[in-house]
């Protein structure tokens, strides 16, 4: 356990570090929010990749986001070490008192310890047990227990030497008035009212997919019962094909695609104006538990302890209560094999209107 920073230590510029996914990047938000809270007077920028920046760009008490563009590595050498090179002098030209790294990349560490910061935190990963890991921080948290935690509070965790505790964590998702504005705007050009069901049914990983004909089935009973069904997903040309496929296979006219027309806010004022949600693991799945929007999550071999919605208005539906799943760490996350289908229609369509009922 790394040792507790005094508690009269008060930092006025703060940096948070992780570079991770869409997901991940929400995940971050209960340890900002816990850091405000402690520290209402600071200031507080993260540093994160920048496909990753929507998830946080609306954040009320996120005062800037450092980003790294993973094109970078594709500009050629020299402009390359320009861009890390601008990147270190904005961070060190911030003066932060604290660095808070979550992340595990060398990249991070380095980042920490040329940041100039006299207080900086990460992990003590099994991987990274070196002298230039810990060279780069003055604390380090253990991670033997993360198997046993959620994403949230392997999060939290980090914020342990500063004698914050987990309990409490709410992840917070954001988006503006413009946001909304511009969603109501493109669903009047549907003719879509209030009240609707968001689906998304696709994932960036196939493998964490359930079968295009059970959310065709699950949409049309929810069509059936007079329900107004909004299909989302990525501008990624694979899951809008799938998207197309679903709505070929649905024979109600009350399911509308949406599916590459969002923002990542713009989805989450969507989302978060819905009745219900119902989705694979997927960004947008922890955006609705985020939201509070009713969620209905579809999981397979994915580890659920780490990845479940964090909140208490969802409810999981593991392909792994109906039959066998190979273990989450042997999957090969390229293949096209969906291992969400044992889950069966009915059960979806139960706990959709027990929320809709309730």
């Amino acid at each position: 356990m790394a040792s507790l920073i005094p508690a009269t230590f008060s930092p006025h510029n703060i940096l948070l570090i992780k570079l991770r996914h869409h997901g991940d990047m929400l995940l971050t938000t209960p340890a900002i929010n816990a850091l405000h809270q402690r520290y209402p007077q600071a200031n507080i920028d993260v540093l994160l990749y920048q496909e990753t920046r929507p998830m946080l760009e609306a954040h009320p008490v996120v005062r800037h986001l450092h980003v790294i563009d993973r094109k970078w590595k594709n500009a050629g050498r020299w402009r390359k070490l320009r861009h890390e090179r601008d990147l270190l002098a904005a961070v060190r030209a911030s003066r932060y008192d604290l660095v808070i790294n979550l992340a595990d990349q060398w990249r991070s560490a380095l980042i920490t310890r040329l940041s100039g910061a006299p207080v900086r935190i990460g992990f003590a990963f099994k991987k990274r047990d070196n002298a230039f890991w810990r060279a780069c921080h003055t604390h380090l948290v253990s991670t033997d227990n993360h198997s046993q935690l959620h994403t949230v509070e392997q999060n939290m965790a980090a914020l342990a030497p500063l004698g914050i505790a987990a309990a409490g964590a709410k992840v917070s998702m954001h988006y503006s008035q413009a946001d909304w504005r511009q969603v109501q705007t493109q669903l009047q050009r549907h003719n879509i009212a209030a009240p609707w069901i968001v689906v998304q049914p696709t994932s960036r990983w196939v493998f964490k997919c359930w079968d295009d004909e059970k959310f065709a089935a699950v949409i049309d009973s929810l069509a059936q019962q007079g329900h107004q069904v909004l299909l989302t997903a990525a501008p990624d040309k694979k899951e809008l094909a799938m998207i197309d496929h679903i709505r070929s296979l649905c024979r109600s006219q009350h399911v509308v695609s949406v599916a590459g027309q969002f923002t990542l806010p713009q989805l989450a004022a969507l989302i978060d104006h819905a009745q219900l949600f119902i989705g694979v693991d997927s960004a947008p799945m922890h955006m609705a538990a985020a939201l509070n929007t009713p969620c209905i999550a579809l999981f397979g071999p994915t580890k659920l302890q780490h990845w479940r919605p964090w909140g208490e208005n969802n409810r999981i539906i593991w392909a792994g209560d109906y039959g066998p799943l190979p273990a989450p760490d042997s999957i090969d996350t390229t293949t096209g094999q969906r291992f969400l289908s044992a889950i069966p229609v009915d059960d979806v369509i139960a706990a959709a209107r027990s929320f809709l009922h309730d």
